[in-house]
């Protein structure tokens, strides 16, 4: 595993060593000790999105190990491949850091910066895939659920990069997936079928959010309008009526469903205020566990 760019592309058991090692190295920092298997290691931080815990938990993890997190902001770099081909700024890093973390539009700028370095990259967004988000978000239920063999997870909004992400985490680890979605937001067909060829029947689409939450473990919800997608605000707003994780249909899930969300959350549209703040929630336990599991993934590839 040189790099880290999509669930889909690795084993099941080198995600399950990451969530290991993210209870590992959580609980070792929990007791105040520290692992500082990073000393003198250099990770680039290259964003063509802003972010918030994207750059914390990153930028703290690389610290907590003992290294150090350069920050890129969008106007240092631009759009990767525009001001500068990706190939090339692939191998100057590689001349300088000791892993690329990058935070970008196009899934294809990954994989020219995979391609073209000789240092691990890590996918921490892009458009079509959110693999630190769901592998956090697999540690955050396996410590309210236990063991994640069987669970289902109801993805309650846009067919995005979180939920595709989720679908094939689901495959890998023998859960269940829902995607609950409008008309013409849907989940693309391709994952589905990815997922399913991992585990067979485990994920399909649903237009139906009270079908969908009915026997689920977790219901998860995501920002009806991401980055990028300004313009389409208020169609989106309009679109996506019903389909908010608010009091109502949480009636319908069972009493011990957890909620989630990846944040940021717009309360009012997506999530409900009461549900975003109740006993279900763990949305803050899945924020913390970004920093627990990045820790885990830049040991896991750098140390």
């Amino acid at each position: 595993m040189k790099s880290f760019l999509s669930i889909r592309d690795c084993t099941t058991d080198e995600l399950q060593s990451l969530l290991n090692l993210s209870a590992e190295l959580k609980a070792i920092y929990k007791s105040g000790r520290r692992d500082l298997c990073l000393s003198g290691k250099v990770l680039a931080m290259l964003f063509e999105k802003t972010s918030l815990r994207t750059r914390i938990s990153f930028q703290v993890a690389m610290f907590d190990l003992g290294g150090t997190g350069i920050y890129m902001k969008p106007e240092d770099i631009g759009i990767i491949g525009q001001r500068e081909p990706a190939k090339d700024m692939a191998r100057v890093f590689s001349r300088y850091v000791d892993g690329i973390m990058a935070r970008t539009f196009a899934h294809e700028t990954l994989m020219a910066l995979d391609e073209w370095a000789s240092v691990p990259v890590i996918n921490a967004l892009s458009d079509w895939s959110h693999p630190c988000q769901a592998m956090a978000d697999l540690l955050t239920i396996r410590e309210h659920c236990g063991d994640l063999n069987g669970l289902k997870i109801a993805y309650i909004g846009d067919g995005n990069n979180v939920a595709r992400s989720l679908a094939f985490a689901c495959a890998k680890f023998n859960m269940r997936f829902v995607c609950a979605s409008p008309q013409g937001y849907e989940l693309d067909q391709e994952s589905f079928d990815t997922a399913n060829a991992i585990l067979a029947d485990c994920a399909w689409q649903t237009h139906d959010p009270v079908d969908a939450v009915r026997d689920a473990d977790v219901v998860y919800t995501d920002t009806w309008v991401s980055m990028g997608q300004e313009e389409e605000k208020e169609q989106r707003i309009r679109d996506f009526q019903g389909f908010a994780v608010d009091e109502t249909l949480m009636s319908n899930a069972p009493g011990n469903a957890k909620v989630m969300h990846c944040l940021p959350a717009y309360r009012g549209y997506e999530i409900s205020d009461g549900i975003a703040e109740s006993d279900n929630s763990v949305i803050f336990d899945q924020a913390e566990n970004r920093l627990h599991f990045q820790r885990a993934l830049l040991k896991y590839l750098l140390s």
